[in-house]
């Protein structure tokens, strides 16, 4: 049984179609890309998963449970976490506190000035957890808005991670970033999700192919292909669809 099944999925918006009816099942440990000409309808899908938007026809099943059309917080509350495009963090907290606030959330916990975390069971050993996971546990007490790109995105991995999701959707987690940036990016991915289901939507192919076992392409509200890597690479409707366009 996959971990997510896509059945049937379509999305109008006010009569403009996106998505024209996609079918995806995702498997359990799977690193899955989604990769897609801009317009192809990727941001919108993974809207569509997390709750963000809600599907015109069709069905989303996690974990064998019906999630179409839930709430975002239902659908996280679930074990589904997501990371944007642009960067999406509490930037005039410090580290520490982002990464608090994202395992109380978890917890269903609220923090006020009274609370004794100490007294919460394991909690300061998972935000140090964290921290160090992510690399920035020498950032522990800096403003999340004053540091750099690439420790902001990583932070934003830590707050991802912070839900202990089964799924975790990254939604072009190395725009931006220098090639050096991109490559520490690459593996601080791969050391994150381990044991983890992975999809990520990325244009850099490079990236792509570092990280996934699986590939889907969409072509303006459609699914292209579907396969390994090599399959992709070497199957011609992508390579005239995208993979050409990238290479140019």
């Amino acid at each position: 049984m996959p971990i997510l099944d896509i059945q049937g999925l379509q999305k109008d918006f006010s009569g403009l179609k996106v998505i024209f009816g996609i079918d995806l099942a995702i498997e359990q440990g799977e690193r899955h890309a989604v990769i897609g000409p801009n317009g192809a309808g990727k941001s919108t899908l993974f809207n569509l998963i997390t709750g963000k938007y809600i599907p015109t026809r069709g069905k989303i099943l996690f974990k064998d449970i019906d999630i179409t059309g839930l709430p975002p917080h239902k659908i996280s509350h679930l074990g589904v976490a997501r990371s944007f495009q642009i960067t999406n963090i509490f930037r005039s907290m410090t580290v520490f506190e982002n990464i608090r606030n994202a395992i109380l959330s978890k917890r269903k916990l609220h923090y006020n000035l009274f609370s004794t975390l100490s007294k919460i069971d394991g909690l300061p050993e998972e935000i140090e957890r964290v921290m160090s996971l992510v690399g920035l546990a020498t950032k522990r007490n800096e403003i999340a808005g004053e540091l750099s790109y690439g420790h902001q995105r990583a932070l934003e991995m830590a707050l991802t991670i912070s839900m202990d999701p089964d799924l975790i959707l990254l939604d072009e987690p190395t725009a931006g970033m220098s090639k050096g940036e991109t490559m520490e990016m690459v593996e601080l991915i791969g050391k994150v999700t381990q044991g983890k289901t992975l999809i990520i939507v990325e244009h850099d192919m490079d990236v792509v192919f570092r990280l996934a076992n699986r590939i889907t392409v969409i072509y303006y509200g459609k699914v292209l292909a579907s396969g390994s890597p090599g399959q992709i690479r070497n199957d011609p409707q992508v390579k005239d669809a995208y993979l050409g366009q990238e290479e140019e």
